[in-house]
């Protein structure tokens, strides 16, 4: 048996014991979690890095993050980054503690964003081995948490063809730790080979796993320095294994539209995909305060749907 492969097993077999034995600590199994609103084009969710300075500065933590996204927000859904909780991954009260917080406010637990875990592509294979098994342990957190997904990266080193054929296969040696767990592995385009749309295209379709999928990102299409890539195009050639969709905004003009990125064409593109789950927002800007950026895009995104919802029905 290959190595990697026991290896995956073995670890599977460790996770699963450790489930169940906080289960048996009086911790449920977590339900299925809530699907979008039938009657709405797309629903909105919040990725927790739009909250990232207030994070970093300690204003807020973790665990708070439900709370303000349904109290501040009015938005039930989330999008977890694993910077914020990383020395808590196999810290199962902590985790029923934020599950219980997220079930109180009523916020559905989506994915998990994983971030310095090492590269999937990398051309080392005993470090893109440790890669691999490093994530092993966030696939089990999310599935605790009722997500449905972890977002990875798919960075490498050496040729594009070499990277390609490294990061399509740790994606589904993820993927099939994956079906262990019922939690999907997705990719976001997120610098570097991974910001080209048709490369990333090309590592979901060498990767051939129903659990491995994009992350389409609407801004994140910087390849190197000032090397970018289409992210109209990019977001179309993704959109065909999207499990999630992000909504990163930077500015916005007097109007309210974000100055990078033509929402109402990016979302005609999600939506003409026949993507209808959660858009998430991700603000990362620096003109407006965290607070007033979030807001401006949960208004923009708003409105879009609003108008793509009329344009349909007439």
């Amino acid at each position: 048996m290959d190595p990697t492969r026991r290896h995956v097993l073995r670890r599977a077999g460790a996770l699963g014991a450790a489930l169940a034995a906080t289960s048996v600590s009086g911790c449920a199994t977590p339900a299925e979690p809530a699907a979008p609103s039938p009657d709405l084009l797309f629903d909105i969710s919040l990725a927790e890095w739009s909250l990232h300075r207030e994070l970093f500065s300690e204003q807020i933590e973790n665990l708070d993050f439900p709370t303000v996204t349904r109290e501040r927000y009015g938005l039930g859904a989330v999008e977890y980054v694993n910077s914020f909780f990383k020395t808590k991954v196999a810290d199962w009260n902590y985790l029923a503690d934020l599950r219980q917080r997220a079930e109180d406010a009523g916020v559905t637990n989506l994915l998990i964003m994983i971030d310095g875990e090492g590269l999937l592509a990398n051309s080392n294979d005993e470090r893109r081995r440790e890669a691999v098994s490093n994530h092993f342990k966030w696939i089990a957190a999310a599935s605790f948490l009722g997500c449905h997904a972890i977002r990875v990266n798919a960075g490498g080193d050496g040729a594009a063809s070499d990277q390609q054929q490294r990061a399509a296969d740790s994606l589904h040696r993820l993927a099939e730790m994956g079906d262990v767990y019922d939690i999907d592995v997705i990719v976001e385009n997120h610098g570097g080979l991974s910001s080209n749309g048709a490369w990333l295209a090309s590592v979901m379709e060498a990767a051939d796993h129903p659990r491995v999928g994009t992350l389409p990102d609407f801004g994140n299409f910087r390849i190197q320095g000032d090397e970018w890539y289409d992210r109209y195009l990019g977001v179309a050639q993704l959109m065909p294994w999207a499990k999630a969709v992000s909504a990163k905004s930077h500015a916005f003009d007097a109007d309210g539209y974000e100055t990078n990125t033509d929402y109402q064409r990016m979302l005609s593109i999600v939506l003409k995909s026949g993507y209808s789950g959660y858009v998430g927002i991700e603000f990362e800007g620096s003109e407006l305060s965290e607070n007033e950026g979030i807001l401006a895009t949960k208004r923009l995104l708003i409105r879009v749907r609003d108008e793509l919802a009329a344009a349909a029905s007439s």
